[in-house]
């Protein structure tokens, strides 16, 4: 008799916390947009079209990062701009920069995020410490300060050249991470 309460009530809280643990997981997981293309939508639907877009985030007296844009739709009551030909530059406090360059991107006027992506050749970051790292799609969290992305990559520098899939870069210190499949070779330094 007391075994049958004493396995049921283990099955009850394994329920339990296998609920509370579920709930934390979905609650605390950061949206990151999996969608790669940028929505194309008709020229006419925009609120403005510009030329030679340019959005500056600052903190204080200080320039935190930019974007930059040949072209730009704004559709307002969607807080978003497409942005075509994009250059993004990331600020650090010791004079470090990391640029960004990308063919497409959608930008979210109320959060400070946004996405880039390529058609044709891999979105291009490049840091002052000497390294560039080459994927398709890359997502910018302004709250986290760091960029994501869960397509493959390639970064070369220094005699290295590591390859994989997924990346996270933390701005604030410039160190990025490939996340799965790592590969390192060693090549010349050109």
């Amino acid at each position: 008799m007391w075994e049958l309460i004493a396995r049921r009530t283990l099955l009850a809280a394994s329920v339990l916390l296998a609920v509370f643990l579920g709930y934390l997981l979905i609650r605390n997981t950061d949206s990151i947009p999996t969608d790669h293309s940028i929505a194309h939508e008709p020229m006419e639907q925009a609120d403005a079209k510009l030329s030679e877009f340019l959005f500056t985030q600052s903190k204080g007296e200080l320039v935190q990062w930019q974007v930059q844009a040949k072209q730009a739709r704004v559709f307002e009551q969607e807080k978003r701009a497409l942005l075509h030909d994009v250059a993004l530059t990331f600020y650090g406090g010791d004079g470090e920069k990391v640029t960004v360059h990308g063919e497409e991107g959608a930008f979210d006027t109320a959060s400070k995020d946004f996405v880039l992506s390529n058609r044709e050749k891999p979105v291009t970051v490049t840091t002052t410490s000497g390294y560039t790292i080459h994927t398709n799609h890359l997502v910018w969290t302004d709250k986290s300060r760091e960029i994501r992305t869960d397509d493959p990559v390639r970064i070369v520098g220094h005699g290295l050249e590591i390859q994989g899939r997924g990346l996270l870069g933390r701005m604030e210190s410039e160190e990025f991470e490939v996340l799965h499949d790592v590969h390192v070779d060693l090549v010349p330094a050109s």
